[in-house]
């Protein structure tokens, strides 16, 4: 088939193909002379289901992934990725009902977060750096999150307890910083592109448990200002930049449910 053929039942512009073409998801199966690009009706089904995803919002470097794993492994991977977007969709959610109630009825009453101490044995993680705004944030998180665990299932490593991300900067919605995904796990790994490997010393933290319903910018940082105060007010040296702790998986938890440590290192 032509191009524009190949277009017109797979329901995609010639413009799209192109594009498709040169990210790589969908090359024409020959070029012949004068470039003209021609397409076998067995290419329809994925011409159909990136046009879906397309649709969905998908970015392209994610679908490329999607495309490319067994149909099993990829229906995991869309579900990951759809539960970050209701996730990031929450969240915007929640700002925008926090803001809206603020304009109408002013301040809303401090939340009260109880403050504790706990120790963090050494651990070996897997860990990524991305520069990210406070819009991005999720879903950035959750891509690296998911590019760190395959990696460590490609080498046969077992991930172990609870995923962190750490802050080195101040993010705001108009101002990025960089962040450190963090995933602990058992096993021989090497570091791969983005990806290193390294040691997290054992660590003192004060942190305060945040809810589902309440880990949204700005509602969350009520839970930084109890964890930096009760360290400011008892003494205690900062030792490392402060970090939130992922206690399971956003669509795993009901709204009520922990969602998130936030902690601070500190040294006495």
């Amino acid at each position: 088939m032509t191009i524009g053929e190949f277009g017109r039942r797979a329901g995609l512009s010639i413009k799209a193909l192109r594009l498709y073409e040169a990210s790589g998801l969908l090359p024409p199966a020959t070029v012949g002379a004068s470039n003209y690009r021609r397409y076998t009706p067995d290419q329809l089904d994925r011409a159909n289901r990136i046009s879906v995803l397309r649709r969905l919002g998908m970015p392209l470097a994610v679908i490329g992934e999607v495309l490319d794993l067994p149909d099993a492994e990829a229906v995991r991977r869309l579900d990951r990725w759809w539960a970050t977007e209701q996730a990031a969709w929450s969240a915007r959610s929640e700002s925008y009902t926090w803001l809206r109630t603020h304009l109408a009825h002013g301040d809303e009453p401090e939340r009260r977060y109880a403050v504790e101490i706990t120790a963090v044995p050494a651990r070996k993680v897997a860990t990524l750096q991305i520069e990210v705004d406070q819009i991005q944030l999720v879903p950035e998180m959750a891509a690296a999150e998911w590019e760190i665990r395959r990696h460590l299932e490609e080498q046969d490593a077992v991930a172990t307890g609870v995923h962190w991300v750490i802050f080195h900067g101040q993010i705001t919605p108009d101002s990025e910083a960089r962040v450190e995904i963090c995933v602990p796990f058992t096993g021989a790994v090497e570091p791969a592109g983005r990806i290193t490997i390294r040691l997290e010393p054992e660590r003192l933290v004060a942190y305060a448990a945040v809810t589902r319903d309440d880990c949204f910018y700005p509602r969350i940082l009520q839970a930084y200002d109890a964890v930096g105060e009760y360290v400011r007010s008892a003494g205690l040296i900062i030792s490392a930049p402060p970090r939130e702790l992922y206690l399971d998986s956003w669509e795993n938890l009901s709204g009520s449910d922990d969602f998130v440590h936030v902690a601070l290192p500190f040294e006495g």
